[in-house]
């Protein structure tokens, strides 16, 4: 930790202090002072923020005048209840620099064109935060929003860019369609994807089946990233592929075992993250509740920052089966070895308290693959066997696709305790 992000960490305690009725009553409670902190060692001393805490007290996080507000983002509310956010015209700025500096991390430049698959509607944050960092670039953007494949594929034939920015599962989508129209999505002119809100990389780095499918179908280079709505702060690969870079004047990150202790680099963990410079809805220590590794030693790009891995998982979807425990991530990367796979979901209910039963759904597009072989190959890479049921690729949408929603669920939990289905978002 720099001497200039502690002196930043220690003025966002004191904002807290002074216009936080919810960490001023904190503070209170554990008898601290902003004054108190010396070192990032005692930063992990302090109490964590959970999505619960945001949720229950909502307003009581709001850290301005109403008037002071100038525009309102929310959660999508894929892991519980919608949670609001509000935003000040210096958090507008922050936000823009923030994505600023991670995308020219990633090579963008004004020359670029770049088409968003992100929405900028439904008080979502994700597509705006794009917009912002692109246009204070100076990149030309094509606002194509998170909709169908074949509207951002006609976009990209008719608009012509040179970068996409999406999920990849949705840039796949994009790529198959168009191969299915009769267009070369390798012939396009692609030659960067940011890639959002999905891991493309193995734990060790390495890219994973679903990101060597992006590049085969793109034929373009491949940018990791990781954000969400709360920390309003992105973690994005440079061209060296490392893991997305910290912004140490933005955030101070930290990962945490179980029981809330910090972890060694290169040791997976909780992500637990204190974005700086917040003035409408500031946080402290917010568990974003993924799973990913902090690498500490430097990049071969030259950067001395940490470098945040792929999630690995979500802490509330860890899954005990038979003995064996995993997250439904696992399971995912284990069907991107199939090319008939046309999507999938996951139900998990569970008997008795330490093995949940899985039934994994899967839309086929080959009437010659079976249940029997896509159980043993998951059973090959996870040694875990769910019940898997092969059902149409369209069966797979309605279930898991909601307009209201930029990312198809994938994931529902129906264990008693945990009945919410889950998955992050700006991320």
């Amino acid at each position: 930790m720099t001497v200039s992000q502690l002196t930043l960490l220690r003025r966002h305690l004191d904002y807290l202090q002074q216009a936080s009725p919810y960490y001023r009553e904190l503070f209170r409670q554990h008898n601290f002072s902003p004054a108190d902190l010396i070192s990032l060692q005692d930063l992990s001393q302090l109490p964590l923020t959970g999505k619960g805490d945001l949720a229950k007290y909502n307003r009581n996080f709001l850290a301005v005048a109403e008037g002071q507000v100038v525009d309102i983002c929310q959660t999508s509310g894929t892991t519980g209840e919608p949670v609001t956010l509000w935003q000040t015209e210096s958090d507008l700025q922050r936000l823009s620099r923030n994505e600023q500096l991670a995308l020219v991390a990633a090579g963008i430049t004004r020359s670029d064109r770049v088409l968003i698959g992100a929405a900028l509607d439904r008080v979502f944050i994700a597509g705006l935060a794009y917009f912002l960092g692109l246009r204070r670039i100076g990149a030309t953007t094509i606002r194509a929003g998170s909709g169908q494949p074949a509207l951002v594929a006609e976009l990209i034939c008719r608009q012509r860019p040179n970068v996409l920015v999406g999920v990849p599962s949705l840039l796949l989508m994009v790529a198959r369609h168009l191969q299915q129209s009769g267009e070369a999505p390798e012939k396009l002119g692609i030659d960067k994807l940011i890639c959002i809100g999905e891991p493309i990389r193995n734990e060790d780095l390495t890219t994973s089946l679903l990101g060597q499918a992006l590049q085969e179908s793109w034929a373009a280079q491949l940018f990791g990233t990781y954000a969400s709505t709360e920390i309003a702060t992105a973690f994005t690969d440079c061209p060296m592929g490392c893991g997305g870079h910290l912004l140490p004047e933005l955030a101070v990150a930290e990962i945490i075992d179980d029981q809330g202790n910090p972890v060694g680099s290169g040791v997976a963990g909780e992500v637990v993250v204190t974005p700086l410079g917040v003035e409408g809805t500031p946080l402290l220590r917010y568990r974003t509740g993924d799973i990913a590794q902090l690498h500490l030693d430097p990049c071969d790009c030259g950067r001395q920052t940490p470098r945040l891995g792929p999630i690995l998982g979500r802490r509330a979807q860890m899954l005990k089966c038979r003995g064996t425990t995993l997250f439904p991530a696992a399971i995912s990367r284990a069907l991107e070895g199939i090319s008939a796979v046309r999507g999938h979901y996951l139900e998990v209910s569970s008997a008795f308290d330490l093995s949940d039963q899985l039934k994994l759904v899967v839309g086929c597009a080959d009437p010659s693959l079976s249940s029997i072989t896509v159980s043993e190959l998951i059973v090959a890479k996870t040694r875990v066997k769910p019940e898997v049921v092969l059902v149409t690729p369209e069966e797979i949408r309605k279930k898991t696709i909601r307009p209201e929603l930029r990312k198809p669920i994938t994931f529902f939990d129906y264990r008693k305790s945990n009945q919410e289905p889950g998955q992050n978002e700006y991320e």
